[in-house]
């Protein structure tokens, strides 16, 4: 279908867009890479008068280190991550994520920002922001401030963004040199959703896990950080008596939808399967 009228803007400043989105209003939406706002306004879901584009905006891109976290513009594309060898070397898991969206046209226009921001359940990046402690840098008419991912999703496609606000960049913490991570994605085809999804990330001292992080997608309104699952596997060698609880916990907090992708109960189960996958590769990965 084709979308309806809409007036196209470009501002070239973070500020210049956040006061086009307050001057705006409801009228106006922020495009980022454009795979969630467009084909909504194709199936005139969504019907927005304004389109204010942050394409243009240079300082909205690139990743640095900053201190001991690593800071990514919201405008830094799917195919960027996948490619930057700071990240590649820093925080791995997000090459690891980044290659399993979609395909590779879509990677190359979407966004890190668009990608967590929309408060789509079954985007991946949001469960692997919860996962790795990111914390999302958000500027609106009431000036900056931070948010962590674990606190910023309300509901599906419900965020802690107020009107008019811009989600600028994503801090993440680096995890310790020698970590273990992985994220297990099950899907029907190439570029699906995710049936279930897991992101894991932990380091091991003396043969037993010190610490541990474990983020789920698509088994809830919302991403999932499965913050119990997570300390029953702290201190444990990984045995296969522990990790059954551990999944027994992540799998309760759950509630997935019935759809194509399979009944509720079925989605659960997969959630807990990509979760054991994840554990057993971050193991062999973790120094």
């Amino acid at each position: 279908m084709i979308p309806g009228s809409f007036e196209y803007h470009r501002p070239s400043s973070v500020q210049e867009a956040v006061g086009l989105l307050a001057k705006l209003g409801d009228d106006g939406r922020a495009l980022a890479g454009g795979h969630s706002i467009i084909p909504m306004m194709k199936l005139r879901l969504a019907t927005p008068a304004h389109l204010v584009d942050l394409a243009g905006i240079a300082e909205l891109r690139g990743a640095r280190t900053d201190g001991s976290d690593i800071v990514i513009g919201a405008m830094t594309t799917q195919h960027e991550l996948a490619a930057s060898e700071l990240l590649g070397s820093k925080i791995p898991l997000l090459r690891e994520a980044a290659l399993q969206i979609a395909d590779p046209q879509v990677r190359y226009m979407g966004t890190l920002g668009g990608n967590v921001a929309n408060g789509d359940p079954g985007n991946d990046m949001p469960a692997v922001m919860m996962c790795l402690g990111a914390i999302f840098h958000i500027v609106g008419k009431g000036g900056q401030r931070r948010v962590a991912a674990r606190d910023f999703y309300q509901g599906a496609y419900f965020t802690a963004l107020e009107a008019g606000d811009v989600l600028t960049a994503v801090r993440i913490p680096v995890p310790p040199a020698g970590h273990g991570y992985a994220y297990e994605k099950l899907k029907r085809k190439i570029g699906d959703y995710a049936t279930a999804a897991a992101a894991v990330v932990l380091t091991v001292s003396g043969g037993r896990v010190a610490t541990c992080s474990i983020g789920l997608t698509n088994v809830a309104e919302t991403p999932l950080w499965a913050e119990e699952a997570a300390k029953i596997l702290v201190g444990s060698a990984l045995d296969a008596a522990t990790v059954k609880r551990a999944v027994a916990a992540a799998e309760a907090i759950t509630s997935p939808a019935s759809d194509a992708r399979g009944p509720a109960h079925y989605r659960t189960k997969m959630a807990g399967v990509m979760l054991t996958r994840a554990l057993d590769r971050a193991k062999a990965r973790a120094r």
